[in-house]
């Protein structure tokens, strides 16, 4: 297949496009290289895919300039904006997907709270702009990118794809429910298939700088404290990078149909007539704050030094995914465990920074 994978400079992104090259599909890979955060990590992961040429930063590389890999010859990457309707349109008229993935957002929980444009600029318009190139390109299939935070002030779990999810807590959160419900208006009107994947706390190699795995480890290495928000009393159902991008490959692969079964009078708000699905992708295994917190001191081989602080605003204490669905339609459950992710991702930090641990 032809697949256009947005985000490609990002962790998921970075790590599928380079699991479907290797299969043998052709992949565009799109990314505006943004500084949210560590600019450096964007474009390892890019060289890793082969992508070796130099990006200008601030600057859109317009839709003929595409960038040709040396590594996969099956691999091209544009550097633009989801915003930026004009060359979107041209990119998808020219290029003939059959499938695209869509990874490209602006994330954090966080910095919603003081950045909350990124959010409707990126998550919002940009999404809209996909979804239109989607229904005018004949497109065969589009997955994407929801998140764990629609469930908001939900507190009945494992979190259930079959629950209501109207009372988010960050406007990062409500982006992500607004793409779900874009979608489904797309699903039904020009019977476009759409799957959202709701994505719980993703960890592994080449990681988000923002996210606790990374501050933990970097803060550890370096002997400095941790934030431990909610006084330790959080979990969460950490899932593996791996184990993401396998969810993502057999939902790409595996478009959905309309629910025959769907009733009004009782609508399952995770599909519909149209085909319109939305899956959980977690390992079903949540896991305390605090273990995790351990599990990293052991494969360091130091003691964190530990700032008890208060839950932060738009956190939730706990994840818990109901992956039934993945289970049911398309025959998967993650599995890596803590241990051997935290393993993994720590040997990539050391490596990638080239550090040489002096354990206490």
């Amino acid at each position: 297949m032809k697949i256009l994978i947005t985000g490609t400079a990002g962790f998921i992104g970075a790590h599928l496009a380079i699991k479907l090259l290797e299969r043998g599909d052709e992949v565009v890979g799109l990314d505006n290289i943004n500084d949210y955060y560590d600019q450096n990590i964007k474009y390892g992961r890019l060289q890793r895919g082969g992508i070796l040429k130099n990006l200008e930063d601030g600057k859109n590389i317009k839709y003929n300039d595409l960038l040709t890999s040396s590594k996969y010859i099956n691999y091209n990457f544009i550097k633009l904006n989801l915003e930026d309707r004009e060359n979107i349109d041209k990119l998808f008229e020219n290029e003939k997907f059959d499938k695209v993935i869509n990874l490209a957002a602006q994330a954090g929980v966080r910095y919603s709270l003081t950045n909350p444009r990124a959010y409707i600029d990126s998550n919002i318009v940009g999404f809209l702009n996909i979804l239109e190139a989607c229904r005018h390109n004949n497109i065969k299939g589009l997955a994407y990118a929801s998140s764990s935070s629609v469930y908001g002030l939900n507190e009945a779990q494992p979190f259930s794809t079959s629950s209501n999810v109207d009372h988010p807590m960050s406007l990062y959160a409500a982006s992500k429910k607004s793409n779900e419900l874009m979608a489904h208006t797309y699903s039904h009107l020009y019977n476009i298939p759409t799957t959202g994947l709701r994505f719980f706390t993703v960890y592994g190699p080449w990681g988000r700088p923002d996210m606790a795995l990374y501050l933990f480890t970097k803060a550890i290495i370096e002997g400095k404290p941790i934030d431990v928000f909610n006084h330790g009393n959080m979990q969460r159902d950490f899932t593996y990078i791996n184990d993401i991008v396998e969810g993502i490959i057999r939902v790409n692969d595996n478009p959905p149909e309309g629910n025959n079964s769907w009733n009004g009078m009782n609508p399952d708000p995770s599909s519909s007539p149209a085909p319109y699905k939305i899956y959980n992708i977690g390992n079903n295994n949540p896991v305390k704050l605090m273990d995790f917190i351990k599990a990293l001191e052991k494969k360091i081989g130091k003691i964190a030094q530990k700032n008890m602080l208060p839950i932060q605003a738009g956190d939730v204490p706990s994840t818990y995914a109901d992956v039934s669905g993945l289970i049911t339609d398309l025959d998967y459950k993650p599995e890596t465990t803590i241990e051997d992710g935290i393993d993994s991702f720590v040997d990539w930090y050391i490596d990638f920074f080239k550090i040489t641990l002096k354990k206490q």
